[in-house]
């Protein structure tokens, strides 16, 4: 089923242009069989992936599928966890897939998958959110949930800046925050670990704006910028803040944000109203500002008024794509109380990382959800199972595939192999649905068969 991981086989080359990717009938796609339960899941999904393309193009069109090495099997057999060729493969054939990895212990490389995302600057994290009718779900109403996450992969914490409690390193950099730059609230600067969390305008910038392409292209609803910045003021909040403003800069025409939207559905409901009542309405503690506060919402009504009632007033901003703010502690609250306000989400590294796999139980469970790392501009993507390696259930043939097919299911959908895409979506949701499925669904669902992981992916080949 794979090639060596040396030698490539004979297949086109995906390549992008003006932001388009071009893809041949017959692209090779690198992919890494995961460690631990990685080469069951794998082995599954592969056939999943040949047949449904079999299916819709008839042979027309054919995956060359090249094997590289990461991980348990790269360190066993090259003694690297992360073979320059594998990075390399991934360089040169842009769209690839990968199970599940093992991280070392010991040192070197913290994580694999950050490191390839580090590496290639795999910027976007993506990370749709849905529920497929009949997996078993902790909560009363899974149907609402039907998002897409897009999580910034490259800054923030996951930097991996940060040096250990009584090194020389971490003593250095608190003895310069005290002494240079006057900190005083570092509470036990002797024992203390220490962390820089870089938050960039640049990179907020072409996350927002990956986020709401996508939006626009699946005319979606609204994007929440998803953030901590009533304490992180000057990298959270300037993330809320750079979203906001590429919003605003580079798509006027086709997005109103939600204050926006309160001031043109003021005056639309009261032709009348005069600018300070307008302000009065957005802000309802407007009267016990400061002045200079109350100056900053007039003038914010006005500017919205002056640019925006022609081109969005008269109700004609409800049909342009929403931008949204919401405090990351009260959306993990409110995905599960009011899961249908939310549609895109566009957030940070640790955000993404908590809210990705809150919304994931919602739906059944990581082993379900999938993930795809993307870099919009060189067309570069690696899209993975999003759960870890299981490694007591590794060639036991039991465990469930979802998390590889579904990411699949993203990649055929970012090549425009849409006929696929939804070809595996359907296939899936109709074997579930007959409750022909894994031990981890069927010991919660009544009356279900239980399937191999490899008997699972011919139920689904035989739906399709």
């Amino acid at each position: 089923m794979s090639t060596s991981a040396t030698t490539p086989p004979d297949g086109g080359r995906i390549t992008i242009e003006n932001g388009k990717l071009d893809v041949p009938d017959n692209p090779v796609i690198p992919f890494i069989e995961g460690d631990g339960t990685g080469r069951d899941i794998w082995r599954a999904s592969q056939r999943v992936f040949d047949a449904a393309v079999e299916k819709a193009y008839g042979g027309k069109r054919k995956i060359n599928w090249y094997e590289v090495l990461a991980g348990e099997k790269a360190f066993n057999e090259t003694n690297n966890w992360l073979p320059e060729e594998t990075l390399a493969a991934f360089r040169e054939y842009l769209v690839g897939i990968k199970g599940p990895l093992t991280t070392p212990i010991g040192g070197g490389i913290r994580s694999l998958n950050v490191a390839l995302r580090q590496k290639l600057d795999l910027y976007v994290c993506l990370r749709p959110v849905k529920w497929y009718e009949g997996v078993p779900s902790p909560v009363k109403r899974p149907q609402d949930v039907d998002m897409v996450i897009f999580r910034e992969n490259t800054e923030d914490i996951y930097a991996g800046i940060e040096y250990p409690s009584e090194s020389d390193e971490a003593n250095k950099l608190i003895t310069f925050l005290q002494n240079e730059m006057n900190v005083k609230n570092i509470r036990f600067p002797k024992t203390s670990g220490i962390g820089v969390k870089p938050v960039s305008r640049e990179g907020t910038e072409r996350l927002v704006r990956a986020a709401i392409n996508y939006a626009l292209e699946k005319k979606r609803r609204s994007v929440t910028l998803v953030h901590k910045g009533n304490i992180m003021k000057f990298t959270e909040g300037a993330f809320r803040d750079w979203g906001y403003a590429t919003a605003a800069n580079e798509f006027r025409d086709e997005t109103v944000s939600e204050r926006e939207s309160w001031i043109l559905g003021n005056r639309e409901d009261n032709p009348d109203i005069s600018l300070a009542d307008n302000a009065r309405a957005v802000e309802p503690g407007y009267d016990l500002m400061t002045e200079g506060r109350q100056k900053e919402v007039l003038a914010e009504v006005e500017q919205t008024m002056n640019a925006l009632w022609e081109s969005h007033g008269s109700g004609k901003w409800k049909e342009k794509l929403l931008i949204r703010d919401a405090i990351a502690d009260i959306t993990l609250q409110q995905v599960l109380t009011r899961a249908k306000s939310f549609d895109v989400i566009a957030t940070l590294n640790l955000n993404g990382d908590y809210i990705s796999d809150a919304l994931a139980a919602q739906i059944g469970g990581i082993g379900i959800a999938p993930g795809g790392n993307i870099n919009y501009l060189t067309g570069h993507a690696i899209f993975e199972a999003t759960h870890g390696t299981a490694p007591k259930y590794a060639d036991q043939d039991k465990v469930n595939p979802g998390s590889v097919i579904l990411s699949g299911v993203l990649m055929f959908q970012y090549m425009k192999w849409n006929e696929v895409a939804d070809l595996i979506e359907s296939s899936l949701e109709k074997t579930i649905a007959q409750k022909r499925v894994t031990y981890d669904f069927e010991r919660l669902m009544e009356g279900a068969t239980k399937l191999k992981t490899s008997e699972f992916a011919s139920a689904m080949i035989e739906n399709m």
